[in-house]
């Protein structure tokens, strides 16, 4: 599963100006490959791991270099913990950029604090999220009404709290969202 490291296979290009994918103007890396296989998944068509393209890292870079006007970087897919090497690394030039990142992952942390066992990577990465989305998307407890998730087991991590505290700690959302509200950017022209 795990590709070269010089390597990410990705879905689709790039998509900046999400605003579905995490707070504010987001720029979305979509991985390719996940064997979670979800029913209802909205992304079925990134779960071949041979789908999608081979691209290098070091293009990924320049292109999150050509970026203007985006608050963060969420890495979604497919699964992004598929390629973790490949994503730890694109995560620290991220956050060397001084972006929020959020990432998506159909493994609980529970999960990939155990994955981390056999992988120092996998607790790695969490270093550098922000906002984990975790577990797996289930039909059955779809809600329309959450923000930033598809069904109501999915949590949404603050990952420097639960990296302190050794226990998961919730974004709070009302508090997070109130902050968010009133954080301008200047754009100058």
């Amino acid at each position: 599963m795990e590709q070269n490291s010089k390597y990410i296979r990705l879905a689709a290009d790039l998509q900046s100006d999400s605003i579905v994918d995490g707070p504010g103007l987001r720029t979305v890396i979509w991985t390719q490959g996940c064997s979670h296989h979800c029913k209802g998944c909205q992304n079925p068509q990134t779960w071949d791991f041979n789908g999608g393209g081979l691209v290098p890292i070091e293009m990924v870079k320049e292109a999150i270099d050509e970026l203007e006007n985006q608050d963060g970087i969420t890495f979604s897919g497919g699964d992004p913990m598929f390629q973790v090497d490949a994503c730890l690394e694109l995560a620290k030039y991220c956050k060397e950029k001084g972006y929020n990142i959020w990432v998506y992952t159909g493994f609980t942390y529970e999960e990939l604090m155990k994955m981390s066992l056999n992988n120092p990577n996998y607790k790695e990465i969490l270093s550098y999220i922000d906002i984990l989305v975790d577990g797996r998307f289930i039909l059955k407890e779809r809600d329309l009404s959450l923000l930033f998730r598809g069904s109501r087991n999915q949590r949404l991590i603050d990952v420097k709290k639960t990296l302190e505290k050794n226990e998961v700690v919730l974004l709070d959302e009302d508090e997070y969202f109130e902050k968010s509200a009133f954080k301008k950017k200047q754009i100058y022209v």
